[in-house]
């Protein structure tokens, strides 16, 4: 056991290992950044939605104003997926900092945002599968009723 854990710190980068991480780093990057902006835009179209809601009609003859419910929907869509893309961006710039600098803790720091990144979706992931699933038992038990 020991044997293994001395392997594992003595793990190093190849100049062509060093590349694809260098690579990786540019495109998560990339991605969080266009996330960051989607999220933006999520933002802004979440209040031009909740107006034009408002200036229908049909929107008096609702018990509840709809426009404010996909407002406040698209906030709390936004709330929760601002966490993922902080980690994969911070993942992005810590891994770049430890390619360049050659600094093992940075590049632990860097793995471990993308632990949480993953994590973070994977749990997600979990859970909006399970409201799938209860929604098509519903479902079912209604058609059934």
């Amino acid at each position: 056991m020991q044997n293994a854990i001395t392997e594992l710190e003595q793990l190093t980068l190849t100049s062509r290992a060093k590349g694809f991480l260098k690579e990786t780093a540019k495109w998560c990057k990339f991605l969080s950044i266009l996330g960051f902006i989607g999220l933006g835009l999520l933002f802004l179209s979440s209040f031009f939605i909740s107006t034009i809601y408002a200036s229908m009609p049909q929107a008096t003859s609702t018990p509840f104003n709809l426009g404010t419910a996909i407002t406040i929907f698209y906030i709390l869509m936004i709330a929760i997926y601002i966490f993922p893309l902080y980690y994969l961006y911070q993942f992005s710039v810590k891994l770049k900092k430890a390619v360049t600098s050659k600094d093992d803790e940075v590049l632990a720091s860097a793995f471990e945002m993308l632990k949480s990144h993953y994590k973070f979706v994977g749990v997600f992931t979990i859970i909006m599968l399970s409201i799938y699933i209860l929604a098509g038992i519903v479902g079912v038990m209604g058609a059934i009723v």
